[in-house]
């Protein structure tokens, strides 16, 4: 599942050098969209990290059914809020991509390949779902065949279509859309052709209304993560943008550069899941969500707004750029004694039971 993420953040950062190509505009608005899909991901997150927790314990009660009933209500619920999320970003993309830090001159470029995104928004909230269950199941290599065959479609297709069929940036677009849609495809393959466990109907959706609560609640942690990993993104494309596309562009390449360092985090935290970033994504395993939705508030939110907000004024550019820096720094300062408690209590318990 590491080399899965890394991948994909990969293809990130090629999609962002390629775009350079077209001018430092171009590069910038591949920033802007990047907290768009982190809006998109925060909503597929959020009911497949809720859904696939409830469904590993269904599982291990061998409760198929249940299992089942979880898994289609999340895939449906994330498919449902990824066309609502496309079709008001279609309708209102210039103000939107105003809203997420595009600049005038950005702007051009950011409706191109912004349109695109919305336009596979289900598909990508729906893959995080299935990718989610998958690894809940313990089928970590199913998910990762799906993950990493889009990744490396995108890589491939970038070029194709921006440079050989001379589409540009929307071109870059359209090969994210349709990368992201075939892994959508490689994954659903997964469950119609019986290799899980629970299955995927729309027949199968819950009525009770307890149980979506259940999804949402357990997948709150997850939705604040990403929610606020989109919000910091936003404020600083607005920041950066005060010293023009250059600085947003710059900020877009180092985010993408910080992003394939932090899915070694995102891997590891992912991995242990079923049994966390690492810290946080321990604690929603464990059913600890009050813990879980702190330690999701707290990097992108909680530290970094105010300092993105704050230290450009004292110091200018210089300011902005380590903001993110300060951040990271103040979060593990913070996250880590909750890890060490944590993991003391676990070890306390063991050796009792060894006692026993």
């Amino acid at each position: 599942m590491l080399v899965a993420i890394g991948i994909i953040f990969l293809s990130a950062y090629a999609g962002v050098k390629i775009a350079g190509r077209l001018g430092t505009s171009a590069s910038g608005a591949v920033g802007v969209v990047f907290s768009l899909m982190a809006v998109l991901q925060a909503f597929g997150f959020m009911f497949g990290h809720g859904a696939g927790s409830i469904i590993s314990r269904m599982l291990g009660k061998k409760d198929k059914e249940s299992a089942s009933r979880f898994a289609s209500t999340s895939f449906f619920l994330a498919m449902a809020a990824g066309a609502v999320i496309g079709a008001c970003g279609i309708a209102f993309l210039t103000p939107f991509k105003r809203l997420l830090g595009s600049t005038e001159t950005i702007l051009p470029y950011a409706r191109q390949y912004g349109f695109y995104i919305l336009l596979a928004g289900p598909f990508m909230t729906g893959s995080c779902v299935l990718n989610n269950i998958l690894r809940y199941e313990g089928r970590a290599a199913y998910a990762m065949v799906g993950l990493t065959t889009g990744g490396i479609l995108n890589m491939a297709g970038d070029p194709i279509l921006m440079f050989g069929l001379h589409m540009g940036v929307a071109g870059a677009g359209l090969s994210t859309a349709l990368s992201q849609i075939i892994s959508f495809l490689i994954l659903l393959a997964m469950f119609l052709s019986g290799k899980t466990d629970s299955k995927l109907s729309v027949r199968l959706m819950t009525k009770d209304l307890h149980d979506i609560v259940r999804i949402i609640a357990t997948g709150f942690p997850s939705l604040i993560r990403q929610g606020m990993g989109s919000i910091s993104t936003l404020l600083l494309n607005h920041q950066a943008a005060v010293y023009g596309d250059a600085a947003v562009a710059a900020m877009s390449i180092v985010n993408r550069i910080c992003m394939l360092i932090f899915s070694v985090g995102l891997g590891l935290g992912q991995g242990f899941q079923p049994a966390a970033v690492c810290t946080n994504m321990m604690f929603q395993s464990v059913g600890e969500s009050g813990k879980a939705s702190f330690l999701s508030a707290l990097r992108s939110g909680i530290c970094f707004i105010p300092l993105i907000l704050v230290l450009p004024a004292a110091f200018g550019l210089r300011g902005v750029q380590t903001a993110q820096t300060a951040a990271d720094i103040l979060a593990f300062l913070i996250s880590a004694p909750l890890a060490i408690s944590f993991l003391r209590k676990l070890d306390g318990k063991e050796k009792y039971n060894n006692i026993i």
